[in-house]
């Protein structure tokens, strides 16, 4: 059992709040777990699954609680915060799950008193699945779990955070939220834009091309198509809360794009191959670092509804 846990608090049952849900139980890391969703479907949903020990709609059921996880958008965080604030014991750690963290500390700290302290996070892992049904205790398995905690925040609470994602399988690394955000830009914000974009264009091509795009869709497309699919409330919150990461990222992206027409345009070979050689080394060192596999298809297997394998359909 995580040293420390003795109820953990989940407030949001989607993708990732479920899958802490199952790898707390599979894997012994807190001897009761509550689950808190305003939405009553999903905590009808969630006792039927048995995710929980209790569920509730209610910000009360945080009583108690030695650990609170805010997994909800980021656009609505500070305002759960406030509903949850007012229930915690004193000395129970919040943390969270969003894929922007200078925000998030600033939405979320203002309601918390000094006796609960806040050490944000993000588990850097995904599929473009949401609900309660979508989660799998081995979601985190040898994945980055990035620790944003705010100067001064006590070194106990942290521990009991890290603690919890090492129990759930996770690497953990610690950072400020202001250089977690800089990184998720270019890693996760900006290739997510990139592929809602292309989605949308391939979108207006389509019926100029009587379906050929959907019919003859390759592995790149198909790929994107996959990212784009991700949850647009959760997306659209990270674009407007991470916006001068992202649109920094974005302006270096469009120079490297220009620089790029160029070469294709002048018929420069040689910057292409330099460029795709260097690239290449990139998607090596992913898969020599655990975070991918080898296989064609990126580890999935093909013409299946859903992956073989839900730790291969990743994203954060």
């Amino acid at each position: 059992m995580t040293q420390g846990v003795d109820r953990l608090a989940i407030v949001g049952l989607g993708l990732i709040g479920s899958s802490i849900a199952r790898g707390a139980r599979t894997y012994g890391l807190a001897r009761e777990i509550v689950a808190i969703d305003r939405d009553a479907g999903v905590i009808e949903r969630v006792r039927a699954l048995g995710l929980a020990d209790a569920a509730s709609t209610e910000a009360s059921a945080a009583a108690g609680a030695d650990l609170v996880i805010l997994c909800v958008p980021v656009g609505a965080i500070g305002e759960v915060a406030a509903q949850i604030a007012p229930h915690l014991k004193p000395g129970a750690v919040v943390s969270d799950v969003g894929s922007v963290k200078a925000a998030v500390v600033a939405a979320v700290a203002p309601h918390l008193s000094a006796n609960n302290p806040f050490v944000p996070a993000h588990p850097v892992a995904g599929t473009e699945y949401s609900g309660p049904d979508s989660g799998f205790a081995t979601l985190f398995s040898n994945r980055w779990c990035i620790l944003t905690p705010p100067d001064g925040t006590d070194p106990a609470a942290v521990e009991r955070v890290q603690a919890l994602w090492q129990g759930l399988g996770a690497i953990v690394e610690t950072m400020t939220p202001e250089h977690h955000d800089l990184v998720l830009a270019i890693t996760s914000h900006v290739p997510h834009l990139i592929a809602y974009n292309i989605v949308g264009t391939a979108a207006d091509l389509e019926e100029v091309t009587q379906s050929e795009v959907i019919k003859f869709s390759a592995g790149g497309f198909r790929d994107f198509t996959r990212i784009a699919a991700s949850d647009p409330t959760m997306w659209r919150d990270i674009f407007l809360t991470n916006r001068d990461a992202v649109l920094e990222m974005l302006g270096r992206f469009n120079e490297d794009l220009s620089a790029l027409s160029r070469a294709i345009r002048w018929g420069d070979g040689e910057a292409l191959h330099d460029l795709f050689t260097r690239t290449r080394a990139i998607r090596r060192g992913i898969v020599a670092m655990g975070q991918e596999t080898a296989e064609p298809d990126f580890g999935r297997a093909r013409n299946a509804t859903a992956p073989a394998d839900p730790q291969s359909c990743k994203q954060s």
